[in-house]
């Protein structure tokens, strides 16, 4: 359907701009890169000045998000009504989007005057102007969800969801005298039941944690809604989340580049002439390119089209091809620059450069595990083999792909040695590809690079909304006094630090599988972390284990939203992957459990 004028106006107003902020954070980034590392005169004002246009980037990325209906939802449920009804669960989703950002407005706008007499450091300007990201990037949520849902909402469906929510909101409004005295029973009414149903009716995540918890603050406390604002600013305005859009836009770099092209090639000629032998060149890509976009959406969107026709070409089931390409994006979760590692860092105090190291081990333990059930299937398998490639083509492809194998080392060895931090080593990856790019492959779609940055924008957004609401979550949870109970219950569970870890795996695997890794690491990184260090758990371990817990879940269907990404991305219906993604699932969850219990694979080259 054409779009209206209103909102070919309002995707305007925030695509060109959210563009702009990407290639301004590249500028702004690089050029402290450059005056740090090349002349040796750091720029005072270059980090600041990027953490103000990142607000506005985050903001308008979510914008972006809603228009292309980018958010991070569960449809699992929604998918098997009727007609009828999923009109009327969406009319009741669009309400509560609504709800949701007219709530926070007026907050918004008080939190923003706030800041007017803060004055930042260094460029001293008024801290507001970064704040008012929030106010701007809300009003056109707003007005974006209400023009949605003035054009595709029924009268009787409307009317049926305004009628229900001001049911619910009134017998809310008339039992807050009751709800204050509640206790932690107002915890499992809100962040429990509420949450549930919001997520379950497909109310994106970001929206569902926001409101619920101005749910929770308005009808169970009297704390102002100001308070879920300043917390959404600081959960967005991590420094060390700089680095989340500038991997993201990476990501899709090396696909326009020929980076990801010329590394596939590489392996194909290596291992192709075995049985079974493009599977290990998807298993292998996907571990070399995991650790260059740090989006395992990018990473299956770079190697499936390179791969797959030739796979199809070679009778290779579809089925079976997405249900690798699925739990190759599971084993790949801890690969660094994993924006998981990212976030567990920046809401646990971890060090970066440690999660960095202790990834790429638990990733080749899954690997490996994967390969045993490529082999075991491809054993009787004779219509795949093909002649071996010439040494002088494998040598050939080699030499080519030598530029882009170079990447992902120079990225790793940034970060692990400690010579730069995680959102420059971003910034010199987008250099490096650039100039690669263009001097050595010479495969620059110039006309992809706008596409390219909405879509960065839009997917940074995405992830940035959620962190922000997940943190107001979190925030409003240890003010009940709920982390304190939950240390206390989790430091009594049977077996010491046995039994928490095997408690650890199977409630990341389901947290995983509802909520993916970065909400739930900012929801319960800061409860856990601190009771894994209590029982003697290193932080390094426990971090790999959760993230590889976390990932086999995010893949593991009926609700894992990773498994249907997988299957849009190579084309194939969810159905005819369904059943071949369990051996592969059963090779994770036994690799998982080495990676639990033996702390070496995690902690072995700290």
């Amino acid at each position: 359907m054409t779009l209206a004028w209103p909102e070919r106006v309002l995707r305007a107003l925030a695509e060109w701009p959210a563009a702009l902020l990407v290639v301004a954070e590249i500028v702004v980034l690089s050029l402290g890169v450059i005056s740090r590392y090349v002349l040796q005169s750091p720029l005072t004002w270059s980090d600041e000045l990027a953490s103000v246009l990142f607000l506005w980037l985050a903001m308008l990325g979510a914008v972006v998000a809603m228009q292309h209906g980018e958010h991070m939802r569960l449809t699992v449920f929604v998918a098997r009504l009727s007609e009828s009804q999923r009109r009327q669960v969406e009319s009741v989703v669009a309400c509560l989007t609504v709800l949701f950002c007219a709530a926070l407005m007026w907050p918004a706008i008080e939190h923003m005057n706030e800041q007017w007499v803060i004055l930042t450091p260094a460029l001293e300007i008024p801290d507001a102007l970064r704040v008012a990201a929030v106010v701007v990037g809300l009003g056109l949520m707003l007005l974006q969800s209400l023009l949605q849902l003035w054009r595709t909402a029924r009268g009787a469906d409307l009317a049926w969801a305004l009628g229900g929510l001001l049911v619910v909101g009134a017998v809310l409004h008339g039992s807050s005298p009751l709800l204050m005295n509640l206790g932690h029973g107002n915890l499992l009414l809100f962040f429990v039941l509420m949450v549930g149903v919001c997520v379950a009716m497909g109310l994106p995540i970001a929206f569902a944690f926001g409101l619920c918890t101005v749910a929770y603050l308005q009808f169970s406390t009297s704390t102002p809604l100001t308070i879920v604002v300043s917390r959404i600013d600081e959960g967005m305005s991590h420094l060390i989340l700089l680095s989340v859009p500038l991997f993201v836009f990476l990501g899709a770099f090396i696909a326009i580049t020929g980076l990801a092209k010329a590394m596939v090639q590489f392996l194909a000629s290596l291992l192709g002439h075995l049985r079974g032998g493009l599977q290990y060149v998807l298993l292998a890509a996907m571990y070399v390119v995991s650790g260059i976009s740090g989006s395992k959406a990018a990473d299956m969107a770079a190697v499936a089209p390179a791969l797959f026709p030739e796979m199809k070409q070679r009778g290779a089931d579809p089925g079976r091809l997405v249900a690798l390409l699925a739990a190759s994006g599971a084993m790949s979760e801890t690969i660094p620059p994993s924006l998981v590692l990212i976030t567990i860092g920046a809401v646990t105090g971890v060090s970066i450069s440690a999660l960095f190291v202790g990834g790429l081990v638990p990733a080749l333990v899954g690997l490996l595990a994967l390969c045993v059930v490529v082999f075991w299937q491809a054993r009787r398998d004779a219509s795949a083999l093909v002649e071996p490639a010439p040494l002088r083509e494998v040598l050939r492809s080699f030499w080519l792909a030598v530029p882009a194998l170079a990447l992902p080392f120079v990225i790793r060895s940034a970060v692990v040695e400690g010579v730069a931090t995680a959102t420059e080593v971003s910034t010199i990856g987008i250099l490096y590809t650039l100039l690669v790019g263009v001097l050595v492959y010479r495969q620059m779609d110039w006309r992809r690079i706008y596409p390219m940055l909405v879509e960065t924008a839009s997917l940074s957004g995405a992830i940035l909304l959620i962190i922000g609401c997940a943190t107001a979550m979190a925030w409003a949870l240890t003010q009940s006094g709920f982390s304190r109970d939950l240390v206390a219950l989790m430091t009594q569970v049977p077996g010491g630090a046995m039994g928490f870890m095997v408690v650890s795996l199977v409630v990341f695997v389901i947290l995983g599988s509802v909520l993916e890794g970065i909400p739930a690491i900012v929801l319960f990184g800061p409860l856990l972390f601190p009771v894994a260090r209590a029982l003697g758990i290193h932080e390094v371990h426990y971090a790999m284990v959760v993230v590889f817990a976390m990932g086999l879940g995010l893949f593991a269907p009926p609700v894992g939203v990773g498994f249907y990404a997988a299957c849009a991305i190579g084309k194939v219906d969810a159905d005819l992957a369904l059943h071949k993604i369990w051996p592969y699932l059963g090779a994770l969850l036994v690799a998982l459990l080495v990676i639990a219990f033996v702390p070496w694979v995690s902690i072995g080259l700290l």
